[in-house]
């Protein structure tokens, strides 16, 4: 029976979090079907489930989390409800749903993240020493942080009384914080994949990561991501010699592009541009942002709307690629653009390797009776030469 069961809000957040785990030898599964069956986990350390209830409505996400962990709760021993570093989405409402659904009056969070710079004072939360409203995520623009105050955040969601908000701006706050708490009160806690680090080694997971497997030379990233973050570390690699190619405006935001020949005659064009070099599939194009605006306002699209076809658009790309004969070290950047090409490729469960840097996932899987690497990482992460670096030190 598996010890511990994680709940993220996205298809990265669950995978920077569940290879906390499998990096210290702990047998982890993440999935993403809200009925899965736990007899299927026998054997599971670790089992990490993927919401994608970031985007919804809060009383939705609420029944959501509320649902799978009445569900669950009796095949696990600890539940740690995973949230956003950056603090989007129903932070407050899932929490208050997990402990419903435990019938807890108490629950201990630890939202900071201090290896990435992601710091609570005070009860405030902190981006590389800004307020989190003023940060990048302030400015995201599908779901911007509105307030940095982390219990403000929580009450704009829920009345929930008892979730505790606590302060850290270390790993040694952190692991300070879990000895006070202690085993019993760790059963049900909440953070990013910085306390899960803590977590685990509370927990007593202290074995080997998995090996890195061999790879292709070539390194193609699929990016779905308009964080500033992933932006600059995409102009940087362009700026050392990756080939970037940009989606169009129809080619992103049409949805019968996808399943058209357009999409299948581009592939094989760019398959050929991208012969002999690393490379970028990039669903942003800077050129073409007043083309982008007029064509939403045009066809009336919401933001959830763009945020769907942009993802699918890409990822209907990549596989196109794939089938076309692509043969690369695969990343792909942000939850959404992962899940979608995940369901492209039909796979549902994946298995966490390590971490190739802090906040990047190494795991695969299988298409058309093939093995395929993939890195992944949500787009707020890293320096501004990450692409570059991991293109030339992983072999």
């Amino acid at each position: 029976m598996p010890k511990l069961l994680i709940i993220a809000d996205d298809f990265t957040g669950a995978l920077d979090t569940g290879v906390q785990f499998s990096s210290r030898g702990a047998e982890t599964k993440v999935i993403t079907d809200l009925e899965y069956d736990f007899s299927r986990a026998d054997g599971l350390d670790v089992l990490v489930f993927d919401s994608e209830t970031r985007h919804l409505p809060a009383a939705k996400a609420y029944e959501t989390i509320n649902d799978f962990v009445e569900r669950a709760a009796s095949k696990f021993s600890y539940i740690y409800k995973k949230t956003d570093s950056g603090l989007r989405g129903n932070i407050g409402s899932e929490l208050a749903a997990a402990m419903d659904a435990l019938k807890l009056e108490k629950m201990p969070f630890i939202p900071a993240f201090p290896k990435m710079n992601r710091v609570t004072k005070n009860g405030v939360h902190y981006i590389d020493g800004v307020p989190v409203s003023e940060s990048i995520f302030g400015k995201d623009p599908f779901e911007p942080v509105k307030n940095s105050d982390v219990k403000a955040i929580i009450a704009e969601q829920t009345d929930k009384e008892g979730i505790q908000v606590f302060d850290a701006e270390s790993d040694s706050n952190m692991k300070n914080i879990a000895d006070s708490l202690g085993l019993d009160r760790l059963k049900l806690t909440a953070g990013c994949a910085g306390f899960a680090e803590i977590l685990a080694d509370k927990l007593g997971f202290n074995g080997e990561s998995g090996k890195i497997p061999a790879m292709p030379e070539k390194f193609f990233l699929i990016c779905g991501s308009v964080n500033p973050v992933t932006q600059k570390q995409m102009d940087y690699a362009e700026a050392h010699g990756f080939k970037r190619i940009c989606l169009s405006v129809e080619q992103k935001l049409n949805e019968n592009w996808p399943e058209s020949q357009s999409c299948q005659q581009s592939a094989k064009t760019w398959l050929k541009e991208i012969e002999n070099s690393h490379a970028i599939l990039d669903a942003n194009n800077p050129n073409e942002t007043q083309k982008t605006e007029e064509f939403i306002k045009s066809h009336n699209l919401n933001i959830n709307q763009v945020r769907i076809r942009i993802s699918h658009a890409i990822t209907s790309a990549a596989k196109t690629l794939l089938d076309n004969g692509l043969e690369a070290r695969l990343m792909c950047v942000g939850g959404d653009t992962l899940l979608a090409l995940m369901q492209y490729v039909g796979v549902h469960e994946l298995v966490p390797i390590c971490e190739i840097e802090k906040g990047v996932v190494l795991t695969s899987f299988n298409y058309n009776n093939k093995n395929y690497s993939i890195m992944t990482k949500s787009g707020g992460f890293g320096e501004e030469n990450l692409l570059v670096k991991i293109a030339g030190n992983i072999k």
